[in-house]
């Protein structure tokens, strides 16, 4: 899975093009959103299939700006607090996180700067608090 960043035009039924025109490609949107940003707004979405997502939304005039990594992270939702102790691991690992968001399965999708440290981080979460 990556995700897609988008810059769409802050108008009705820009929004309504880029899901039609992935849709028409079998391109399935698996989380993410969209965040006003004046005169545009910035999308991001995790899909599977990045760099055709991004082919077939230049052909309507919709530029994916950027193709990230993304770190899939399963908190346990019967511990409060894991959303704030999994961000301090990747802060404490120098980790910043660039873009944050929930998936259709209820995962923490992370795009971070430094995508290899946030994976060992996110693999030794993941020993911690799921095989203890």
């Amino acid at each position: 899975m990556k995700d897609i960043e988008i810059i769409l035009e802050n108008k009705a039924g820009t929004l309504a093009l880029m899901g039609e025109t992935l849709g028409k490609n079998k391109i399935s949107l698996e989380g993410g959103g969209v965040f006003d940003n004046g005169a545009k707004s910035i999308a991001h979405f995790l899909v599977e299939e990045a760099e055709e997502a991004r082919e077939v939304l230049a052909q309507v005039g919709i530029e994916v700006v950027e193709i990230n990594d993304v770190i899939i992270q399963k908190l346990r939702q019967d511990v409060p607090g894991q959303l704030g102790a999994f961000c301090r691991a990747l802060a404490d690992a120098g980790v910043n996180i660039l873009v944050q968001y929930s998936d259709h399965a209820n995962q923490l999708i992370i795009v971070p700067d430094d995508f290899e440290s946030a994976q060992q981080v996110s693999q030794d979460w993941m020993k911690t608090w799921w095989n203890s």
